[in-house]
């Protein structure tokens, strides 16, 4: 009797034309990351009236924005392991609904201790968001397109922290600050129910872990692949590999790019995190309104959600690593800009546009290329882990912030030390060449 043929799942999904079940896929892991990108900078737009209302100096809303990075930091990694064992469904589906109701606890808080808790919390399902998101969106992308959807889908959680300033610029004169954080809590709620009827679960997942084979067929007859006639067995070319995950992504020729991967979220987290959580806050001190001060921490998010779609046309003809250089290059000179004493608003507001072109617009870049250089089985893992270890910078530059401002440090000394991560990342990117390489990925490295 003559076995199954054997039929490689990516190819087919490689083969595939774009279509509304696709859609629909791209578009449920961009309204998550919306609400993610809103949640995560929505305390930063709120700090100048949370520090009113509970009377507490910059360098204690420095913690628990910091404390919020470290729930991520646990998530990121927590979560994005536990997907490439379980699904990215699941977990995605799971996070989602665990932060919308941390985020409804953080409008109940009552004092800034209670504060710091909820936030830590909320953090840990936040940080589940990104890594399956993306893993997802990739995964049901054809290979010709696949660095284009995911760094658009990874847009989504920048123009969250964009429409979070419009929002929170609205309601807090109108409702408080608590308003902010119902808002952020109810809509990713009835994300999660969507999501419960319309995500499925990827392909590549369900072939590699030769789960409900049948789930496989129907998705690749929704998803207009090519479908092979009589009886085949699905299989991935990537071998699965047993054991922590985290680990397997230090072997095989993993090590140094895992490393650069670590570096250059660290570094652009760290000053993303920073521009997020204090921009704001600097210009209020400045004799801005907060109105205002609020608009110009918008202008980040934005540019970066602008940014970031031209950045990955960008990427698609020139590669990672000249795009990701001058990208940092610009970066670093603008972020100095910023804390420019007497700067004109207008030039204010540029600066700032230009940083979010740079910085937030690059993030997407980075966890495109993560995704692209890791195998399915740790793809989930390379992405979170990535993310993860961002986190920590992205808690360490708004705390130092907060405690150099606490110290008295000028606000142009301030971000000049702010422009110095920018400028290591330049580098880092620089050496992508030479650190990543990958047969038939050209394009991370040209």
């Amino acid at each position: 009797m003559e076995s199954p043929a054997k039929v490689n799942i990516a190819t087919l999904v490689d083969a595939s034309r774009l279509g509304g079940f696709q859609w629909t896929i791209f578009g449920l892991c961009g309204l998550c990351l919306i609400m993610d990108g809103f949640d995560v900078q929505a305390m930063g737009y709120v700090a100048p009236a949370v520090i009113r209302e509970f009377n507490v100096p910059s360098a204690m809303m420095g913690r628990v924005l910091g404390a919020a990075l470290v729930g991520v930091l646990i998530g990121s990694y927590g979560f994005s392991m536990l997907a490439d064992k379980i699904g990215r469904r699941p977990v995605l589906i799971f996070a989602s609904i665990y932060f919308s109701l941390a985020a409804l606890w953080t409008a109940r808080a009552e004092s800034v201790n209670e504060l710091l808790a909820i936030r830590l919390l909320a953090g840990i399902g936040m940080g589940g968001i990104m890594p399956n998101a993306m893993a997802l969106a990739g995964e049901y992308s054809p290979s010709r397109v696949r660095v284009t959807v995911m760094m658009v889908v990874a847009n989504f959680f920048t123009v969250g922290a964009a429409i979070g300033g419009f929002i929170a610029s609205a309601l807090i004169p109108r409702f408080g600050w608590r308003s902010v954080f119902v808002f952020g809590g109810i809509v990713p709620l009835a994300i999660a129910v969507a999501m419960i009827f319309l995500l499925p679960e990827s392909l590549q997942f369900l072939v590699q872990k030769n789960k409900d084979l049948d789930k496989v067929r129907r998705g690749l007859s929704r998803i207009n692949a090519p479908l092979p006639v009589g009886e085949v067995r699905y299989v991935m070319e990537e071998e699965n590999r047993a054991g922590m995950p985290l680990l397997h992504l230090f072997r095989e020729g993993r090590a140094a790019g895992t490393l650069l991967l670590w570096v250059l979220n660290f570094m652009n987290l760290a000053n993303l995190y920073f521009l997020g959580s204090w921009l704001p806050t600097v210009v209020r001190d400045q004799g801005y309104t907060t109105a205002i001060a609020v608009l110009v921490g918008t202008a980040v998010p934005v540019g970066g959600s602008i940014g970031a779609i031209a950045n990955g046309w960008l990427i698609d003809r020139l590669g990672f690593r000249g795009v990701l250089t001058v990208l940092f290059g610009v970066a670093t000179v603008s972020v100095a800009m910023i804390g420019q004493p007497a700067l004109p608003l207008a030039l204010l507001f540029t600066a700032a546009f230009i940083a979010g072109w740079c910085i937030p617009g690059a993030q997407s870049a980075i966890n495109s290329l993560a995704a692209v250089y890791y195998p399915t089985y740790l793809r989930s893992t390379g992405i979170g882990s990535g993310l993860g270890f961002g986190r920590i910078g992205a808690i360490v530059g708004p705390v130092v912030a907060g405690i150099l401002l606490g110290r008295g440090l000028a606000h142009r000394e301030l971000f000049l030390v702010a422009a110095v991560p920018a400028l290591i990342s330049a580098v880092c990117a620089f050496t992508l060449r030479w650190v990543i390489r990958e047969p038939g990925k050209e394009a991370i490295t040209r």
